[in-house]
């Protein structure tokens, strides 16, 4: 690791935005900086730059998935960085998506929800698992506090919808669309038999419906804080997908709702509902899982999926 790798590196047009991103600060370009004339340690980056080890660590790990820095284990098992070129070369889009990686996401915090119909029991809790309002009161869903919201969850029917920006321009061809989120039924407390229907609706089609076997509430969520101490732990991290040919949960079919369909465009939002029907088979509430709780580390997460160039 005494020499770079390469005297350019290429760059296609498809991740000119996350370069740019790993370029953006003024600690990572310290470190390229730094890391110029030869390989250093993580803690040897942080001494010469006069800044916190963790910082340090996070901003490498950034430049490394940008390929502007790779590492590898040191003789006293300390990470050892080193830049990989001397120079980047990237190339400018030349035709609508062509600047978009192959998939694009969005994160969208639970509580960022535009619209609801909420009926008790309910409620809603914060990362450090405090209460967001008062319990089993639908007016905390229209309380700003709403948007720190890492768990909601609402007994029976109901329903919470979020609006997402279409982020492909006009012309780009979409090949497949992804949502997924933590879910799982709601009972007084938690029950390890309590079948609830979740069902995902976008732009008003059925996309498809889960039926989550329990309220988890049988061990601590991975991520769930101690403070937390009211049943629901954690959920199961489920998939919807919208592809040409049909819709899917986990995989298996669920509806002929076509990406087609959902008659996408850019300048439109992309309205997500997730809905526990009154007519239901099983009608039995839903916990919403955040970042800051139950067993995965993510909010709601929509991909927007492209498997081949464009024409």
């Amino acid at each position: 690791m005494s020499e770079w790798k390469q005297e350019t590196y290429r760059y296609p047009a498809s991740r000119i935005v996350e370069v740019a991103k790993a370029l953006s600060s003024d600690v990572r370009v310290r470190i390229l900086e730094a890391l110029g004339e030869k390989p250093m340690s993580v803690g040897q980056l942080a001494e010469v730059l006069g800044v916190a080890q963790p910082t340090v660590s996070i901003n490498v790990q950034m430049l490394e998935q940008a390929d502007l820095v790779v590492s590898s284990q040191g003789a006293n098992r300390e990470k050892i960085c080193a830049v990989t070129c001397r120079s980047i070369f990237l190339e400018l889009p030349t035709r609508p998506g062509e600047g978009l990686q192959r998939i694009e996401e969005i994160h969208m915090p639970i509580g960022m929800f535009s619209h609801c119909s909420i009926e008790p029991t309910c409620g809603m809790a914060a990362r450090d698992g405090s209460l967001i309002g008062s319990p089993d009161d639908p007016r905390a869903f229209y309380m700003p506090e709403r948007t720190e919201a890492a768990l909601l969850w609402f007994s029976g029917a109901g329903y919470v919808e979020y609006y997402f920006a279409n982020p492909m321009p006009p012309g780009a061809a979409l090949d497949e669309l992804r949502l997924r989120a933590e879910l799982c039924s709601e009972a007084p407390s938690f029950n390890s038999n309590w079948p609830s229907d979740i069902s995902l609706i976008i732009n008003d089609l059925p996309v498809g419906t889960w039926t989550s076997p329990a309220d988890f509430g049988d061990r601590k969520g991975k991520l769930t804080p101690e403070r937390w101490r009211s049943g629901s732990e954690y959920g199961l991290l489920t998939e919807w997908r919208i592809t040409g040919s049909g819709s899917q949960v986990n995989g298996q079919d669920a509806s002929p709702t076509t990406i087609g369909d959902l008659e996408l465009s850019f300048n439109r939002p992309i309205r997500v509902r997730f809905e526990v029907s009154r007519d239901a088979a099983h009608p039995n509430g839903m916990n919403l899982f955040g970042s800051g709780f139950g067993d995965h580390p993510q909010d709601i997460v929509l991909s927007f999926v492209r498997n081949h160039e464009e024409a």
